[in-house]
């Protein structure tokens, strides 16, 4: 509801209650001129009846009656209107409170017009330097004719007889012992040749100016500020993420009149257990509960039996403070299952909301939580975004998440902070079960998650999670037993959903957790490789794939996409000849189109398992298909992608972001490989909308299902769409870390790099877009504060945008274009002053003055010269 319908309620309640005032006031006048009352019914004498008959006890009670009944009216006139000053009171806020939500609009559409602007600028700057690298390049052209020119001049003066009989005039003096003269001013009766070639001095002159002159002299850039000083940004990009995210007091205020006004207002009950917390922490958590915009909650605390005294002072202090708090006292200690479990007892809320006893909620989270509420009343289960907060109550390591993956939940407990539960559901699974401490909220949400899929996700931080010593966020060392019991859940979880599995815990990275599951049946996996040419890149793939799989049952099947090269054809027949019931070569000689070429091979497959590989692959990991066809045989998962690398062992595929880079990019790509990635990203299980075609898992039956690669995008674009169309099929794509194989990225087709291919990959990334302009939108996997300009997962700034990024590359690339013609010209004007200087020393040397005299008597005698 926006403040516009909020107005209109209030204004209907208004003319509601003015309709009762003007009611009862025209009963009021009815009763004093002596009408009949409605209350007393259409058959009552009026009050001058009744007063003729006075002496009529019985009239003189009904007078009383409605005598009394006026009075009442009056006080529920005056009644009424009271409350239509208030309503009137709160209209008038309300309108304050437009204004001043109008000014804010106002200001930040100043702020974008503020951005706009500096795109605009940015443009204008591009403009302007590629118009000085264009007169760079004419003055480096005009330097290097003149320098020629100087050249052809010293070649014809050195050819010159008397040029060659001064060199050997100079040999014979160094025989005889005596210096050449250096320098010589040559005496004034010498015709100079000043008046055709400038000096040396009016040479340099007339030289474009030093790198460092020109950068004296152009002007500073907007008073010299850097981004960082016009955008107002502090320390971190996540300083300016709170900066521009917090809300302030009058946010707040409008959030809690707007709650007011709700017709349907869920009561949350937040959740907390208390064990001899600091003392400063437990005040602060129930501190943020109380400073809640929302204020239709209740904390329902249970006390652990806590030992150190200032615990029951602060709760007992609380529990006076507001009716909404409510205190259990356990009598002895159970640890934290059973203590959320005392304070669960306590909760009467539609929601409980869970909150640790030393962390913080955000003034606004609740309110947030309700916000989704009233858009999707059928949530079971609601998580916000989180970070942490120190000591010293500094934020820090923001942890922004992805919608709902359900196998990135079995690889860390990643939906953690804040979550939300409906209590009946809580209730239905029996609440928090004992033996699973330190990670019973996992074990709470696996078995959740079981019996429902209405689960949603806030994309904004709505809490604080508390880092101190003995917190579980300091180190993994705090609370050891907490990734025991994780291991636990996980464990019992695959059982009950009917898939066996060893949870592996990944080494170094405590409360992250790999799942292997059981292969059901060995079934056929056809491992298809279109392929051209390139017969040593081919030999390596197909050489680690039969040195290194230990799967029982696969088979190669090569698509010849038209290779000429002698040693290809050898490659392809000595395979053939090694590995006769494993390995098939078909040829399929059409113009390039990758879809054709793989679907040409699935007719040839008799595979349940179709992986796709290109030519230029290797694999890293013997294991390989083992771990594709553990999650292909699951019936949730569509196409499955590993972690490719490039040759320098950096990530070159760990899954697909939509959006980035206005169409799509890869997941931490130029990472190292033994980086964990963003918060654990990299070293998980993950699901992703899409993973690369470079090598691809799905089941027969799912890619026939959705029509198999879409033809008419011959190159590029064709995996992402088959992944999505997977997507809208039901199922969920995913991303395997423990796969690993090289890529030799694009040795077969090579880089977008021409306008042709360029245009063609244009047209093939529209036609996607186009058909799946939702997905692009808002990628599920990826959180939308996340940057869509780089593959890095950083924060998304305010000017952050694919268009500003591609800005700022040209920017970049026109900057290193200037500096390279700036050192050019350098180059150039120092030959050209090398060369000036030699030909002025040429043409002072004693012998040139002496060539020059003889050529004037010749031509004075009017005789030939060699001139």
């Amino acid at each position: 509801m926006n403040i516009e319908q909020l107005q209109d309620h209030f204004q209907q309640q208004i003319d509601a209650l003015r309709q009762d005032i003007q009611n009862l006031r025209e009963g009021n006048h009815r009763r004093q001129v002596g009408q009949p009352s409605a209350a007393l019914g259409n058959g009552v004498e009026s009050v001058a009846q009744l007063a003729q008959r006075s002496t009529d006890g019985s009239l003189l009670a009904q007078l009383t009656v409605q005598q009394l009944e006026l009075e009442r009216s009056q006080t529920q006139l005056h009644s009424k209107q009271l409350e239509l000053e208030k309503l009137q009171t709160q209209l008038k806020e309300t309108q304050q409170e437009q204004l001043q939500a109008e000014d804010d609009l106002a200001e930040a559409q100043t702020g974008l017009a503020a951005v706009e602007a500096d795109l605009l600028e940015a443009q204008a700057k591009l403009k302007e330097r590629n118009t000085k690298i264009q007169q760079l390049r004419v003055k480096i052209q005009d330097q290097q004719n003149l320098m020629g020119q100087l050249l052809d001049r010293i070649t014809a003066m050195e050819s010159s007889k008397f040029w060659q009989l001064r060199t050997r005039w100079v040999q014979f003096k160094r025989l005889l012992g005596a210096q050449e003269q250096t320098t010589w001013t040559p005496p004034e009766i010498v015709i100079s040749t000043a008046t055709a070639n400038p000096s040396q001095q009016e040479q340099k002159q007339q030289l474009p100016q030093t790198t460092t002159q020109l950068k004296k002299q152009q002007p500073q850039n907007r008073q010299s500020q850097t981004k960082k000083q016009r955008y107002g940004r502090k320390e971190t990009a996540y300083d300016l993420w709170l900066q521009l995210n917090t809300p302030s007091q009058a946010d707040l205020n409008r959030m809690t009149v707007f709650s007011q006004a709700l017709a349907h207002k869920p009561l949350i009950s937040v959740i907390m257990p208390v064990y001899n917390p600091p003392k400063a922490f437990l005040v602060d958590a129930i501190a943020s509960v109380l400073a809640q915009a929302y204020p239709y909650w209740e904390l329902c605390i249970a006390d652990d039996a806590s030992t150190e005294p200032h615990v029951k002072e602060v709760l007992e202090e609380y529990a006076a403070l507001d009716s909404r708090i409510k205190v259990l006292f356990r009598p002895e200690n159970g640890h934290i299952s059973r203590a959320t479990n005392s304070a669960l007892e306590l909760a009467t809320g539609d929601y409980i909301a869970l909150l640790d006893h030393d962390d913080l909620l955000t003034p606004h989270a609740l309110y947030e939580v309700v916000m989704l509420l009233i858009q999707h009343p059928e949530a079971d289960m609601i998580y916000s975004d989180e970070d942490k907060i120190d000591e010293n109550n500094k934020l820090r390591d923001p942890f922004f998440k992805p919608d709902w993956c359900p196998d990135t939940f079995l690889s860390r407990m990643y939906t953690c902070h804040l979550g939300v539960y409906r209590r009946t559901l809580v209730h239905q699974i029996g609440g928090f079960r004992v033996g699973f401490e330190g990670s019973q909220d996992y074990d709470l949400v696996l078995r959740l998650t079981e019996q429902t899929d209405k689960i949603f996700h806030i994309p904004t931080v709505l809490y604080h999670w508390r880092v101190h010593a003995e917190s579980v966020t300091s180190s993994a060392e705090a609370k050891p037993y907490a990734y025991t019991a994780a291991i636990k859940a996980l464990s019992e979880a695959l059982l009950r959903r009917g898939e066996p599995g060893e949870v592996q815990e990944i080494s170094d990275y405590p409360g992250h957790y790999l799942v292997r599951y059981q292969i059901t049946t060995s079934k056929r996996v056809s491992i298809i490789i279109p392929t051209r040419d390139l017969g040593h890149l081919l030999n390596q793939c197909l050489e680690s794939i039969f040195t290194k799989s230990t799967y029982p049952d696969y088979e190669v099947i090569l698509i010849d996409n038209g290779s000429t090269e002698p040693y290809t054809a050898k490659v392809i027949n000595e395979w053939l000849n090694r590995e006769p019931d494993r390995f098939r070569c078909y040829f399929y000689g059409i113009p390039f189109n990758y879809p054709k070429l793989n679907n040409f091979g699935v007719s040839k497959a008799t595979g349940e398992y179709l992986l796709f590989l290109n030519n230029d692959t290797e694999v890293i990991t013997h294991d390989w298909i083992e771990a594709m066809v553990e999650q292909a045989q699951r019936p949730t998962i569509g196409a499955v992608g590993p972690l490719l690398l490039y040759a320098d062992d950096t990530v070159q595929h760990a899954g697909v972001v939509l959006g980035i880079g206005r169409f799509a990019g890869h997941s931490h790509r130029h990472f190292s490989a033994t980086s964990p990635g963003y918060v654990g990203q990299l070293i998980t299980i993950n699901n992703y909308s899409a993973v690369t075609g470079a090598c691809l898992m799905v089941r027969r039956e799912i890619y026939e299902a959705v029509g198999g690669l879409e033809e008419e995008l011959a190159v590029a674009c064709n995996d992402i769409d088959l992944c999505l169309k997977i997507l809208r099929q039901g199922y969920r794509n995913i991303y395997l870390p423990h796969v690993q194989l090289y890529h030799y990225e694009s040795k077969s087709r090579g880089y977008e790099t021409t306008p042709a291919k360029r245009a063609r990959y244009l047209q093939e990334a529209e036609f996607v877009l186009k058909r799946w302009t939702n997905c692009f939108e808002h990628d599920p996997c990826y959180n939308p504060n996340l940057t869509l300009s780089r593959e890095d997962y950083s924060i998304r700034e305010p000017y952050d945008s694919p268009f500003v990024h591609d800005m700022s590359h040209q920017l970049g690339q026109a900057r290193n274009q200037m500096k390279q013609m700036e050192s050019k010209l350098e180059e150039v004007q120092s030959e050209l002053e090398t060369a000036h200087a030699k030909v002025v020393t040429m043409e002072t040397s004693k012998f040139w003055q002496l060539r020059q005299r003889w050529f004037q008597v010749k031509r004075s005698l009017g005789l030939p010269t060699e001139e």
